[in-house]
């Protein structure tokens, strides 16, 4: 594959890899468990150093292990071919697939929301699909310089709900009652935090997904790390201005009940036009995860298919695009099988918990690599470490342990497909064993 992807396409990949739809939604989830503006705002904060200190970490296992398939390499070089391919199965089957028919049929309601053409949500969103695909087997530049494109446009939306919200909507007056200061502490105020940090660290999740693409950028060990932070330090910033002004527009109480946060604030600031704006906002939001998740995504499957744990024409590259194209086809195909079927819904909600425990092992993994590489310096050195990774695992462990507790039985499902690879994965080993060398 061609090492095309330059600092400021990495920077678009982390931002795009991370903002979907959840920022316009989930702060009045974060409301729901929290009601004070030092808690609602504050634990944005708190997930932005969760995710500031994963991109240090990262940024390290970048520097260390410069390959295709970025976290499927740093699992498989720590533990070993088993964790590496129930990652990939997970990212198939759950993470990303699910992931993607969500996003892709958000996409369709907001774009029909504003077309108001006559066709159905699914089919919009399998047409979407479709595109990102095609456009993804053109070859690595010309998916970047969509992404890249739609990254920015993102960006000028995010941009316009703060600046109009801050700027044309009213101080809610609840903001002045209610309490500056945080509520005391107690085992009732700490589950209520540990319930909010599940959607946040939902929100902030998929910085890692750049690492796919390590292969095919022109300097992985150096614009990867720098990719990653500078791209999580601007999604920190954006997050934390988009739950400040809806907190400033809706109150306390209002952020709670409201179901479309982002659209509210803005109708508040600026009418019926402002919801328009920001349903296309959304619009290009979601198109733009959509493209970003089907450019990375398939370089896990091809690394899988290299190390002979899967499908061997996964590992093809086309000779003229110099892209992974069936790797591309199957991500698309699974998302838009999972779109049809409905029950992306259901499969999302299995994420979460299965998608902490990957980052919890993958931040570890630089333990693993600081032993075994005891006395070689390369590249990028995480700052604190070994207690900023130990405050990024342990945070992990914490968002897996909250969401175990709100919701035991898709948690309990996530497991299950997940312990559903382990059979998967021996017959591959077994076929690798048989085949002639």
């Amino acid at each position: 594959m061609e090492r095309r992807l330059g600092l400021f396409d990495v920077t678009m990949l982390v931002m795009g890899g991370i903002i979907g739809a959840g920022i316009f939604v989930n702060p009045a989830e974060v409301a729901r468990h929290v009601d004070t503006p030092f808690l609602i705002v504050g634990l944005w904060l708190l997930g932005g150093l969760v995710a500031l200190a994963a991109a240090f970490v990262y940024a390290e296992l970048a520097a260390r292990r410069p390959e295709v398939g970025g976290q499927y390499a740093y699992l498989r070089d720590a533990y070993g071919p088993t964790p590496a391919f129930l990652y990939g199965w997970s990212l198939l089957l759950v993470i990303q697939s699910g992931g993607m028919a969500a996003v892709a049929i958000t996409f369709a309601r907001y774009f029909l929301e504003l077309t108001e053409l006559p066709l159905a949500p699914a089919a919009v969103a399998v047409t979407a699909l479709l595109l990102l695909t095609g456009i993804n087997c053109l070859g690595v530049r010309t998916g970047a310089t969509v992404q890249s494109g739609l990254m920015v446009l993102k960006i000028l939306a995010i941009a316009a709900l703060v600046l109009g919200g801050w700027w044309f909507a009213t101080a809610h007056p609840d903001i002045a009652r209610s309490p500056a200061e945080a509520e005391p502490v107690s085992l009732g105020t700490l589950a209520a935090i540990g319930a909010a940090m599940t959607p946040i660290m939902f929100a902030y999740g998929g910085w890692q997904t750049s690492g796919f693409v390590a292969g095919e950028m022109r300097n992985p060990g150096r614009d990867l790390g720098r990719g990653l932070l500078l791209g999580v330090t601007g999604v920190v910033l954006l997050y934390t201005a988009v739950a400040f002004v809806c907190l400033h527009a809706l109150g306390p109480a209002g952020l709670a009940q409201s179901a479309t946060p982002a659209t509210d604030a803005m109708r508040l600031a600026l009418g019926e036009r402002g919801a328009t704006l920001i349903a296309l906002g959304i619009a290009i939001s979601t198109l733009g995860f959509l493209s970003q998740g089907m450019l990375t995504t398939p370089r896990v499957y091809f690394a899988m298919a290299e190390d002979g744990l899967f499908f061997d024409k996964i590992a093809d590259v086309h000779s003229r695009t110099h892209v992974p194209v069936f790797a591309i086809l199957l991500q698309g195909a699974a998302a838009i099988t999972v779109a049809l079927s409905g029950t992306y819904g259901q499969i999302l909600s299995y994420v979460v918990s299965v998608d902490f425990i990957w980052f919890g092992l993958t931040g570890a993994a630089l333990f693993v690599f600081r032993r075994r590489d005891r006395g070689e310096t390369r590249g990028f050195k995480t700052p604190g470490h070994p207690f900023t990774t130990g405050f990024f695992v342990a945070a992990c462990a914490l968002v897996v342990i909250a969401t175990v507790f709100s919701h035991p039985i898709n948690s309990a499902i996530g497991f299950l497909i997940l312990l559903a690879g382990i059979p998967a994965c021996r017959y591959w080993q077994r076929r690798n064993k048989k085949s002639p060398a």
